[in-house]
């Protein structure tokens, strides 16, 4: 039976706009939570909060 692989692929969204403009990996053993970096937004212009959507 395969293992269950720890790093999954993520999509990052903006919390204004909710445009889903990133892709990362995580580690889902490490971090359980929801993920959140600054990032540029290109639809705002601007550095916004990106959260992990599921």
């Amino acid at each position: 039976m395969a293992k269950k692989e720890d790093r999954v692929i993520i999509h990052l969204a903006c919390s204004e706009c909710r445009e889903r403009t990133y892709t990362t990996t995580k580690n889902r053993r490490n971090d359980a939570d929801r993920l959140q970096l600054n990032k540029y937004c290109p639809r705002c212009r601007v550095h916004r909060a990106h959260r992990e959507v599921r």
